[in-house]
């Protein structure tokens, strides 16, 4: 069987030969920088706050990349690795200057070039803009992927969609969500580089029919469909000091002509671009608003736009390899479906091979199901998404097809397994009937994967006992857990450098790329001096962090208060008003005199509501209204602060982080799939207070007891309690929160604006209530009260806050990578020729 190192090299298959790789010191840097700066931006006078700074900077940068990047593709294609292919709606990436200079192992010597010129660093960093094209901790934690892939060596390309509008910008108006357009292409994004040589073609609409071939084969086309291309940018990620560069590659939307020139000399101006403007829709702003029908076809769209383009561009390197054998697919490729979003890769594959290279069904069945693995990041049944069958006729008619043929078998083996069970067989099938039928696409994702894996020990456990547990029973082995990370590179090396060099110091920076080495901190736990100096880079922190709020809010908050935080999207089960049920229960205490040895603490919340989302966006509105009330009394200053952080993101994450004395992680236990804030808070030295509720459960295990505030019902105590759950009675018999639900329904927080609280009250006093807010209420309370009285021993909360970092080690993605590979994709290492750095 021929490779393509066996081949002979075609007419124009020309390699340039690779110059000497570029010098890494300040006098090169600036060289470079100043040649892009003058040359290629045209630029003469440096002024700090412009973005040319910022790009000529990026140019000499990732002209050091570009060579790795050159040498790492040339290493996996000579070495015929095993690729994955990670495919992600998702990649929230932030800023990637710095961390980008931290893993090429420049940043001293860019920061010292740029001094040369009068120009800080730091101030170059703050002109680069998020890359905001995620949501949440599914997007961030992709991102953290990424980077430990590189750093392990390991051939994975990230497939995503460069959306022109990421995550929105939020402004806050009279305590009200205001969503802006996140521009973050406005100044151009100069990590990318086009690769239109690549782009694919992918088809929507059109109908489906079948014929009957030569030998007497049934055939099906996909015909009259309107195109759209699919263009490749790609992203470099580098690994931490180790040469090798992986991609992403993220998906532009185009249409397959600019306009109808007929229509534009005609006069029909509009009816010319509507094409173009159909298809650059697809890509335009990450996650519409699903709540209308237009928002969900656009979704379903996206989610076949990237699974289709990215299968064929897996296909052509395959392709470019082996020629039209597919023996070795499921060999050389797989495919991580990162949570339900790219679930239709699945029917697509299939589409592939048996429509475009004409392979028979059984065959293609058993490469697809090699080849796909299915990461699940949601305990909650909403979240799985259900398409409609209409929808897909209309969108993607061929895939339907192929979606009831999987179905129609898969029953048939269900039905085998346990004949006569037909209530199994509609709980296990991909179809949910009903007067609108519902394709299951977890389901879906399930049926055509080898690997099926949680994100936690606890929600693998969850999701085999309840949401999957019919499709456990049936393949056991299918099922199993990779707890999630995130990566220290960014996480602690590059957002926390005074506390990098700090443990360094101490035990070496080993711990960059193997974190379990923090374990050697608790040596130092309770050496008096080491405390005082982590103490000391804490406080600098939190004032960096109090200049920031000053600056965002307009209010002024002491570095030395206790800083209690909780940033994360806004959803009703990660339980934003349980934190602010206990915010006015402070308030309360203080303005009754009652909290003379309370410490005062600075209450810190973020996040984004979706914007169809109305319940979030209530719960913002209260959180402000709250806060305007606490921030302007005279009694509360320097006491008690709330703060509502606006436009919370990657890059606030990264200030906020190493601030923190208390992470919040206070959602419903069973709710919370996993979490990745936790994880960020804990390794900076945080102290978590939380449920009994994704990875905190195993941060509690991982840290001790006694250095994790827990409260709240756990997962087997919600069921009995919900039995006869009554929240009415829980508040009249507990005199805190009944002055608390008093203080809220007698309008004290909203006296111009009533109403504005009902919508929340009525959902802590509903029996039904899912989240079970006051049935924690008081565990909450007595637990931040512990807080507070365990942080004015100021000795012992910072041995506390030195052994939460210390303990952090298994939570690096690097861990989680590792066992990825292990248990699902078995790649092997990308071996650099000798010549390489």
């Amino acid at each position: 069987m021929a490779t393509r190192s066996d081949k002979t090299a075609g007419v124009g298959d020309i390699e340039l030969l690779q110059a000497p790789n570029l010098p890494m010191d300040a006098d090169a840097i600036l060289k470079d920088f100043t040649h892009y700066f003058g040359r290629m931006l045209g630029r003469r006078t440096i002024r700090t706050k412009s973005p040319f700074l910022y790009q000529a900077v990026v140019f000499a940068a990732r002209d050091r990349l570009m060579e790795r990047w050159g040498q790492t593709r040339i290493a996996i294609e000579r070495n015929d690795n095993k690729r994955c292919a990670y495919l992600s709606l998702e990649f929230l990436m932030g800023r990637l200057l710095r961390n980008n200079l931290l893993n090429l192992g420049i940043e001293d010597a860019t920061g010292e070039a740029l001094s040369r010129l009068g120009i800080e660093l730091e101030n170059v960093y703050d002109r680069e803009m998020d890359a905001g094209l995620g949501n949440g901790g599914l997007g961030r934690l992709a991102a953290c992927f990424l980077d430990s892939c590189a750093t392990l060596s390991l051939p994975v390309i990230g497939y995503g969609i460069r959306y022109q509008y990421g995550m929105f910008h939020q402004r806050i108006e009279n305590g009200y969500q205001i969503e802006e357009p996140d521009a973050w292409l406005r100044e151009g994004f100069p990590w990318e580089i086009e690769r239109i040589e690549f782009a694919q073609s992918v088809r929507f609409g059109g109908y489906s029919t079948s014929y009957v071939d030569g030998q007497g084969n049934t055939r099906y086309e996909w015909r009259d469909t309107r195109n759209v291309l699919a263009i490749p940018f790609d992203v470099p990620i580098p690994g931490y000091r180790n040469g090798v560069v992986n991609t992403l590659r993220l998906w532009s939307a185009a249409a397959t002509d600019a306009f109808d020139l007929d229509e534009f000399n005609q006069g029909s101006y509009a009816d010319a671009v509507a094409a173009r403007n159909n298809a650059e829709n697809i890509t335009m702003v990450l996650y519409p608003n699903a709540a209308n029908e237009n928002g969900q076809e656009l979704r379903l769209r996206q989610q076949y736009f990237l699974a289709s383009a990215s299968l064929q561009d897996t296909i052509r390197y395959y392709r470019s390899q082996y020629d039209d054998d597919f023996g070795q697919f499921a060999e050389k490729n797989s495919v991580q479906l990162n949570d339900t979003h790219p679930a239709i890769a699945v029917a697509e594959l299939m589409r592939l091979l048996i429509d475009e290279y004409r392979l028979p069904w059984d065959r293609a069945w058993d490469i697809t199901r090699n080849t796909m693995a299915y990461t699940n990041h949601t305990l909650l049944p909403e979240a799985l998404e259900l398409w409609p069958v209409s929808m897909f006729r209309r969108l993607l008619p061929r895939l339907l097809d192929i979606i009831y043929e999987i179905n129609a078998r898969f029953i048939s083996e269900v039905s085998h397994r346990w004949p006569g069970d037909n209530d199994r067989v509609a709980r296990m099938s991909l179809i949910q009937e009903g007067s609108e039928p519902m394709i299951r696409m977890a389901y879906l994702a399930i049926v055509g994967s080898y690997s099926v894996n949680g994100v936690a020990a606890l929600h693998s456990t969850l999701l085999k006992s309840g949401l999957f547990r019919d499709f456990a029973e049936m393949w056991p082995a299918k099922f199993n857990n990779k707890t999630n990370g995130v990566t220290q590179r960014r996480w602690l090396a590059a957002c926390n450098p005074r506390l990098a060099r700090l443990i360094s110091d101490r035990i070496g920076d080993g711990w960059i790329t193997n974190l379990e080495e923090l374990q050697g901190l608790e040596a130092y736990a309770d050496d008096t001096d080491f405390q005082y100096a982590w103490r000391q880079v804490k406080l600098r922190n939190k004032a960096r962090l109090a200049r920031e709020l000053a600056l965002r809010t307009g209010v002024d908050v002491p570095a030395t208060m206790f800083f209690d935080v909780q940033v994360k999207r806004i959803h009703e089960y990660k339980r934003q008003v349980l934190n602010m049920l206990h915010a006015v229960h402070l308030y309360d205490l203080i303005r009754r005199g009652d909290a003379e040895d309370r410490m005062p603490r600075t209450i810190i919340i973020g996040g984004k509501a979706a914007p169809g989302y109305a319940m979030a966006k209530a719960i913002i509105k209260a959180i402000n209204n709250v806060a305007q009330v606490i921030n302007s009394d005279p009694a509360m200053e320097d006491r008690l602060r709330l703060i509502f952080y606006p436009d919370y993101n990657v890059s606030a994450m990264e200030m906020i982080a190493p601030a923190a004395d208390l992470s919040e992680q206070i959602s419903t236990a069973g709710k919370e799939a996993s979490g990745t804030g936790n994880m960020k808070f804990m390794m900076n030295g945080a102290v978590t207070i939380g449920t009994l509720d994704g990875a905190n459960v195993e941060i509690r295990e991982a840290v001790g007891e006694d250095n994790f505030f827990l409260f709240g019902l756990t997962v087997d105590e919600i069921p009995e309690r919900r039995a006869s759950y009554n929240p009415n009675a829980i508040i009249a018999a507990d005199p805190d929160f009944e002055r608390v639900m008093d203080l809220l329904e007698s309008g004290h927080f909203c006296r111009f604006e009533p109403g504005v609280f009902d919508a929340i009250l009525r959902s802590v006093r509903e029996p039904a209530d899912p989240w079970m807010t006051a049935a924690d209420f008081r565990s909450f309370a007595d637990a931040q009260r512990e807080a507070d009285r365990r942080y004015r021993e100021i000795g012992n909360w910072t041995r506390m806050s030195i052994l939460n970092t210390a303990n952090s080690g298994r939570f690096s993605t690097d861990r989680t990578m590792r066992e990825y590979n292990a248990d699902i994709w078995r790649l092997d290492p990308i071996e650099l020729s000798q010549e390489s750095p």
